[in-house]
């Protein structure tokens, strides 16, 4: 398992820009700060104030668009949250699921753990054939158990 605190750097992100051939502009290295800097799951919300805060110039869109460049580059994920709203994680492109934490948004990367027997059996019943799958799963994490809600 691994807990994603924050990446500390930019370097999986620019270097996925560059082996993708995307060229790093400065706002693209900015937003890769933004996103390094985080704890746990965020919003686009949280980076366009952010953005806002240090006086960087760089727009909602522009965040949106870079955001949704780094998902398709599989450096960063999209969370669906149980309240409706999109958050990100940094992540390793390969395969894997999130658990997520409600209270701290601490967020571990999981294995398979079995789910593509389930898969395969949810696609011999359905006659579907199944491209690819997600899962998250939502809690509350060991340290968050051990420390009383506030």
């Amino acid at each position: 398992m691994q807990y994603h605190l924050g990446m500390a750097d930019t370097q999986p992100l620019v270097a996925a820009l560059d082996q993708a051939g995307y060229r790093l502009t400065e706002t693209r290295r900015a937003v890769a700060e933004l996103i390094a800097e985080r704890e746990g799951h965020f919003t686009a919300a949280d980076l366009v104030g952010e953005a806002r805060d240090r006086r960087l110039g760089i727009g909602r869109a522009t965040i949106f668009r870079a955001l949704d460049l780094f998902a398709d580059l599989n450096v960063l994920e999209r969370l669906d949250l149980p309240t409706g709203e999109h958050a990100y994680v940094p992540c390793e492109p390969a395969h894997h699921h999130h658990v997520v934490c409600s209270r701290c948004g601490r967020t571990t990367e999981a294995q398979d753990h079995g789910l593509q027997v389930v898969v395969d059996d949810i696609a011999r019943r359905t006659g579907f054939a199944i491209e690819t799958h997600r899962l998250e799963l939502y809690g509350i994490c060991p340290a968050c158990r051990a420390t009383p809600a506030r």
